[in-house]
């Protein structure tokens, strides 16, 4: 279902295909690699990100320029088309930035908004649920819905629309403008089969204005239920039918589950998450899955604990994790269990477990210390087996203090895909690769064995970069990245470290690698983030992803392309890894010696 009080995203500063020129190369001419020519944006404001080697004037004024020519003013927004021209002596260069609304609009003359009406694409519900219907229109209107001989009346609603996600980013996240063109109707029907697709009528003054642009609605009854099995590595379960909604725990290859709704590609499971239906099968005359559980058993591995869970089918799972406990809950499952064999783990102190409502189980275990190292999960069968993973432990042959440890980086961007641009034009996925190099250096020096998703410019999808870091089972994995903002961003006075995180465990090595870097660098904070990025979604172990400064502003960009401050950069990112294993190894000993 579309969601008009989320504006369209403007879009983030990154590029995929251009030219650029040499490091230090030094440039005669104004140059200006963003917005691009004839650009459009819901933003009320945009920057202008360029370079040139004197006084350079947008629309006859002088702008604020860095030592070195670089510039990035912001400049407010009328809706519709804006011209920009920039002047450098007797070059020019014009720009249209066209501002559009951030949801859609009825026409001038009266009637519904292009691509507003609900469903947009066929939906599937139950016998008497609610069901919405919407539509953006003229306001003080009369309008109406009819769907298989029902009258819907459909009613205006006042809601404050809602930024972009992006918009923390930026500072702004707080409800926007009221939205008085909304009109809502809901109804229930315990009538099953197709519906057809409802038909829109609005009355506004003399007028009566019918649209007709909508899928169908098919009303399902539980005899009418499939069943379907995930068959990639890990579904993606949703909060919502699409990509803008959040991520929930993934489902392991092989999990079966109920789907009691469909909007379009997106199933609704009945636990309650959403998938796209290409991760799926259906399985043919499948009843929907339930579970009973009895014994359970714990096996202490080299560097895992490896627990079974036996099932009759594989059933949707979701993981918490907190501070020293890691709670496993199994949907559509019935506990008959008398004994658990759990002897004395090194990582688990304890396991609880409780029949939190008749179809769900829930395995709380209570570890020996409160940082976590990453998990597994995965079906054998209907076997279900989740490895918690044990502290790593150094090399004690080898008198260097990351001696043994294993750490992937992850030079962002490489290949076509750019990354941000600087105001030269010079891309991100350089000083990515640069850094990271150096910082690979500093870290074998310490005793780490470090691996790269890329050693050179080429493209490495993030799959793929996933997939590597899952392979290779490191203790902790960085991205390298720097940074940019979205169009209402302030590239001038916007700057600094900023840090990401997703997975619980990951916190506590991102927050003590900003402020390291904050601190022993003297370089402003941006922030740290919670954020499903794909490079911090990694489970198996510490991911953390680094926007070491931002390429559009023009006085930090000279800072993040000097070759002396990348060295410095390098080295202190891995001192910082160095004092923070230091400091785990010592709540290690802290928290043995209290045992």
């Amino acid at each position: 279902m579309k969601n008009w009080f989320t504006p369209f995203i403007s879009g983030l500063l990154v590029t995929s295909y251009a030219t650029f020129p040499a490091l230090g190369e030094t440039k005669q001419e104004l140059t200006v690699v963003y917005p691009p020519q004839k650009h459009q944006t819901t933003a009320d404001q945009i920057f202008l990100i360029g370079t040139a080697p004197g006084r350079v004037y947008v629309n006859g004024t002088p702008i604020e320029q860095s030592r070195a020519g670089h510039f990035a003013p912001s400049f407010p927004l009328d809706m519709g088309d804006n011209q920009f021209t920039l002047r450098y002596q007797d070059q020019e260069v014009r720009i249209q930035v066209t501002r559009v609304p951030p949801f859609p609009t009825p026409p001038a003359t009266g009637g519904f908004a292009s691509e507003s009406l609900v469903p947009s694409q066929p939906m599937t519900r139950q016998v008497g649920e609610l069901i919405c219907l919407e539509a953006m229109g003229s306001p003080q209107a009369e309008v109406r819905a009819t769907l298989d001989e029902q009258v819907i009346p459909l009613l205006p609603q006042a809601r404050r629309a809602l930024p972009p996600n992006y918009a923390v980013l930026t500072g702004e996240n707080a409800p926007l403008f009221q939205v008085t063109q909304l009109y809502q109707g809901c109804f229930t029907t315990k009538v099953a089969g197709n519906l057809g697709n409802p038909t829109y009528t609005m009355q506004l003054g003399d007028q009566t204005i019918t649209a007709s642009d909508t899928a169908d609605i098919t009303i399902l009854t539980p005899q009418e239920y499939s069943v379907v099995e995930v068959t990639v590595d890990t579904g993606a379960a949703r909060t919502g039918p699409g990509t803008s909604y959040s991520r929930l725990t993934p489902l392991p290859k092989g999990t079966r589950a109920t789907v009691t709704g469909r909007d379009g590609e997106w199933l609704r499971l009945a636990y309650g998450a959403w998938i796209n239906a290409e991760e799926t099968q259906i399985i043919p005359d499948a009843v929907p899955p339930k579970t009973l559980i009895r014994s359970i058993k714990a096996k202490p591995e080299a560097t895992t604990t490896e627990i079974s869970f036996p099932l009759q089918v594989p059933v949707p799972v979701s993981v918490e994790q907190g501070e020293a406990t890691f709670t496993l809950t199994l949907h559509h499952t019935i506990a008959q269990t008398d004994t658990i064999h759990f002897d004395d783990d090194p990582f688990i102190k304890r396991l609880d477990w409780k029949q939190v409502d008749p179809e769900t189980v829930q395995y709380t275990f209570h570890l020996k210390s409160q940082q976590q190292w990453g998990y597994r999960l995965r079906y054998e069968g209907s076997n279900l087996i989740l490895s918690l993973k044990h502290p790593p432990k150094r090399d004690a042959e080898l008198n260097k203090t990351l001696a043994g440890m294993k750490i992937v980086l992850d030079p962002g961007h490489g290949g076509d895909e750019l990354g941000a641009k600087g105001p030269t034009g010079y891309p991100e996925k350089v000083v990515n690769l640069t850094v990271s190099q150096l910082l690979r250096e500093e870290l074998e020096q310490r005793g780490a064995i470090v691996y790269m998703t890329r050693e050179s410019d080429q493209f490495v999808s993030l799959a793929d970069r996933i997939a590597f870091i899952n392979e290779v089972n490191p203790a902790i994995a960085l991205s390298i990245h720097y940074n940019a903002l979205p169009d209402d961003g302030d590239a001038i006075n916007t700057s600094g470290i900023g840090t990401f995180w997703y997975n619980p465990p990951a916190h506590d090595l991102a927050v003590f690698l900003h402020n390291y870097l904050v601190n022993e660098r003297d370089r402003d904070s941006y922030g740290v983030f919670w954020n499903t990025l794909a490079l911090t979604r990694p489970h198996t172990t510490l991911a953390v992803l680094l926007e070491l400064g931002f390429m559009i502003n023009p006085t930090e960009f000279e800072w993040i392309t000097d070759p002396q401050a990348q060295e410095k950069l390098a080295a202190t990112i891995a001192d910082g890894v160095e004092v923070w294993w230091k400091n785990q190894q010592e709540k290690v000993s802290a928290e043995s010696s209290q045992r």
